[in-house]
């Protein structure tokens, strides 16, 4: 069953604040983790034109700090999954999973918790997140960005 909940990585949600092309669901509901949302945020502010922080450096110098200032803000529509009731399920996910980093973990949970589909940018879909998220049965697809 589709959901209409989506949990974006920390490089689509770069491209969503920016308004670089992601053909998100109508009606859908946008959420990101802390983790995530805190290494765009780093990156946006000391970046050095990597996959993440390339995104603001290409903008020109004089539209750069507006950038980086939305990213900071994170718009309100953008949902951050609650704390309290994430803490609990991320115990669970580690007791499952060990080998997870706190960040790995939280997406797991978050996903859990929010009944979310996850969209991960190439780079995160080669990685650790696809192998637990198919163990946990949580929904997840690649979006390219380039």
């Amino acid at each position: 069953m589709p959901t209409n909940s989506i949990l974006i990585d920390d490089r689509l949600l770069v491209a969503h604040v920016l308004n670089i092309e992601v053909d998100f669901p109508s009606g859908a509901t946008l959420n990101t983790t802390v983790w995530w949302h805190f290494r765009a945020c780093r990156a946006a502010v000391a970046g050095t034109g990597g996959k993440l922080s390339g995104p603001f450096r290409a903008f020109p110098r004089a539209l750069q700090e507006g950038a980086i200032q939305s990213m900071l803000r994170l718009p309100a529509h953008v949902v951050l999954p609650e704390p309290r009731p994430l803490v609990p399920v991320m115990v669970d996910v580690a007791q499952r999973h060990p080998h997870l980093r706190l960040m790995n973990r939280e997406a797991t949970a978050a996903a859990l918790l929010l009944d979310a589909a996850v969209w991960l940018s190439p780079a995160a879909s080669r990685g650790v997140l696809p192998a637990v998220f198919d163990a946990e049965h949580i929904p997840w697809t690649e979006v390219p960005l380039e």
